[in-house]
């Protein structure tokens, strides 16, 4: 599954606020969020059976997360979806990360992917179930599952008909995130991802889910700005609190 909440450009303090949880398989090894690439580096968790990631923050501040995206059938991929945000993370800007994918699926097949790419100057969400549909995000509050979300203000669900009950849940799922997550007057990036992290963490929404060999993972947040942070939690976040992941001093994530 995977439930993505973003805030772009809605806070003075955080031009990307991000929060997200994963969903796998209960024994699919991974690795925490560490410094990895070259120029530019980036810091994010590691899938340790495929070796791409999920979600990351490049230096400079470009943020990239995916979500699958369930279809009536299968894609036949021949390359992991996480390896694409490995890619995305190692170009300069969510713009060129935009170009990166676009070469890659000319080249490349891949399973469907809802894929979130942000930085303090553009944001966009890009579908693919085996056409590319790009959309450039306005400022604002977007939420984005398995099959799509609420985007620009305004619902965008797929639901695939052999998945019809199950994705009328996570739809709905979806809908209640956003409208819980509508920033308040005031509102900070950091005190707004405070609540977003609350709200996935809690069962009433359904974005934190349970089972005996697939259920949530694990939770990421990012906040870019003057004053950036990460925080991860290896678990379900109802059960597991986000720990800091110690940022170089020199990683700067600052935006406009």
């Amino acid at each position: 599954m995977c439930t993505l909440t973003l805030a772009w450009r809605t806070f003075g303090d955080a031009p990307v606020a991000l929060a997200a949880t994963r969903d796998e398989a209960l024994d699919r090894p991974s690795e925490p969020p560490a410094l990895r690439g070259g120029d530019p580096r980036y810091v994010a968790p590691r899938d340790a059976e495929a070796g791409g990631t999920w979600i990351g923050v490049s230096e400079g501040g470009l943020v990239v997360a995916v979500t699958n995206r369930w279809l009536d059938a299968d894609r036949e991929g021949d390359r992991s979806r996480g390896l694409l945000v490995r890619d995305c993370l190692t170009v300069a800007s969510a713009e060129d990360a935009v170009r990166t994918v676009e070469r890659e699926i000319d080249e490349r097949a891949y399973d469907g992917f809802n894929l979130v790419l942000a930085d303090a100057r553009a944001a966009f969400l890009l579908t693919y179930d085996g056409r590319l549909v790009v959309t450039r995000l306005d400022s604002g509050v977007h939420v984005v599952g398995n099959v799509g979300g609420v985007v620009n203000g305004a619902e965008r669900f797929a639901v695939p008909e052999r998945r019809r009950e199950f994705g009328e849940e996570r739809a709905d799922s979806a809908r209640r995130i956003a409208a819980a997550l509508v920033p308040g007057p005031g509102e900070s990036g950091a005190s707004w991802l405070d609540r977003a992290s609350g709200v996935l963490a809690d069962h009433e929404y359904d974005a934190c889910l349970h089972g005996d060999a697939f259920g949530t993972r694990s939770f990421t947040r990012v906040r870019t700005g003057e004053r950036p942070a990460v925080g991860y939690a290896d678990g379900p976040p109802c059960e597991t609190p986000a720990e800091p992941v110690s940022l170089p001093d020199d990683f700067a994530l600052a935006g406009e």
